[in-house]
């Protein structure tokens, strides 16, 4: 199975994606989240002009963010500096509008949107409408500005459903998640993207479609001899997954939404205590601003204990060389192409131990 690693877009993000790229990994991500990281298209900017070989993606953005023209000049833009190496997450903007304490946008719009950045990133008119106006667009400005000859690649992110998964068949792209380990889900989620294709009257197995590849994010933490699997280096290390999912719970958990209803006892009262330790409540019109602060990065020591090891064992990797090769094997079995790992301890020090694993 390839690997890549995503981190949060700041200065000095191009050493990280220069020692990935001497590390033999195939693909380096930084996140799109404008109140919580740094803004990707200035990180990749330095990353391609860093880099030559590894690919470079954004993960993920959504039309709840940015314009389609916006995002495709900045995409066209980075193509630019490297050629064909551009990789683009679309999405419906769970993380980043949710930040702002607002709701994500529909899939009717992710589908518009991914359809309108593969039309103008690959040189073609569009629909553009704002209001009641539609007009045609495309890009007007030719020579080295843009690329839109070499192609860049798309993935949908689906995280709670098959919607997303469909809108990637009907689109023909690939397919993203986090910290969805589960190869009988990844099986689920294929087949919804292959029946979706056929519908749009796709052919699944044509050369184009088989390029569509599949990403599941998560993290990883190989275990030395007699370590703890649920101690605090594990802990550290998959932390930043698991309270990326409470913060999720705790900001949904009085919109009716299911999610919470699904978490067991002991997940329920961490979602809890999460909520108390941040000072907020499920109904405060301000708890994205205690929730969301160092979203997806190291987690205070203080907070160890919310990282349950039953979540830790849904959403990361964490175990021996031999557990963790059986999971991934299993993975690529179901259909996924690549192991994107999100490091937070010692960056340097974990992309070498994945690349140690799988490359």
């Amino acid at each position: 199975m390839r690997a890549g690693v995503v981190v949060a877009a700041r200065p000095g993000v191009e050493e990280l994606a220069a020692r990935a790229e001497e590390l033999g990994l195939h693909s380096f991500w930084v996140n799109d989240t404008p109140m919580v990281h740094g803004d990707p298209f200035v990180a990749l900017s330095l990353c391609a002009k860093a880099t030559s070989r590894i690919r470079l993606g954004i993960c993920v953005t959504s039309p709840a963010l940015r314009s389609a023209p916006a995002a495709a000049s900045g995409l066209a833009s980075l193509n630019a500096l490297a050629p064909g190496r551009i990789s683009c997450g679309v999405g419906t903007g769970n993380t980043a509008r949710r930040t702002l304490g607002m709701r994500p946008t529909t899939t009717a719009r992710l589908e518009r949107f991914t359809a309108a950045l593969q039309d103008l990133c690959a040189g073609r008119s569009t629909e553009y409408r704002e209001g009641d106006r539609i007009r045609d667009i495309r890009f007007l400005h030719a020579g080295a500005q843009v690329n839109t000859a070499d192609p860049i690649e798309f993935v949908v992110a689906a995280l709670l459903g098959p919607k997303a998964a469909a809108v990637a068949g009907r689109r023909g792209t690939g397919l993203i998640s986090v910290g969805m380990l589960d190869p009988t889900a990844w099986h689920a989620l294929h087949e919804t993207r292959r029946h979706a294709a056929q519908d749009a009257r796709r052919d699944p197995d044509s050369p184009m479609e088989s390029r569509a590849k599949s990403y599941v994010l998560t993290s990883l933490h190989l275990l030395d001899e007699d370590e703890d699997p649920d101690g605090d280096a594990a802990r550290d290390a998959t932390g930043h997954l698991v309270l990326s999912l409470l913060a999720f719970a705790a900001d949904t958990a009085a919109d009716a939404s299911p999610f919470f209803d699904q978490l067991g006892p002991e997940e329920r009262d961490a979602v809890r205590r999460l909520l108390d330790r941040r000072g907020t409540t499920p109904t405060a019109p301000d708890r994205h601003i205690k929730l969301y602060p160092g979203y997806l990065g190291r987690i205070a020591p203080q907070d160890r204990d919310l990282v349950l090891p039953s979540l830790m064992n849904a959403l990361a990797l964490v175990g021996t060389r031999d557990d963790l090769l059986t999971r991934i094997t299993a993975l690529e079995q179901a259909g996924v192409d690549e192991l994107l790992i999100q490091p937070v301890v010692d960056p340097p020090a974990e992309m070498a131990r994945l690349a140690q694993l799988l490359t």
